[in-house]
């Protein structure tokens, strides 16, 4: 099997990580935060600590693959 027959499996497989990564991060802001509002406590830095930190890196590094894989998908048209 050729990379770029499995390429769209693998999309796949990254899109659906990403999406439960992002889904298990805890939000801070609330709906003022969205729209740049919110009190003073939701705007200070929050430092990552134990799981939250863990599930962050692996989004990010999810993130990243994913857009290699979208990248190498254009390389290979």
């Amino acid at each position: 099997m050729s990379i770029s027959v499995a390429l769209p499996y693998i999309q796949i497989i990254l899109s659906v990580l990403l999406i439960g990564g992002i889904l298990l991060q805890s939000s801070e802001a609330g709906l003022g935060g969205a729209f740049g509002g919110g009190d003073s406590f939701n705007s200070t830095q929050h430092e990552r600590r134990g799981a939250e930190k863990t599930i962050f890196r692996l989004t990010l590094t999810i993130a990243v693959l994913f857009s290699l894989s979208a990248f190498a998908a254009i390389l290979l048209r």
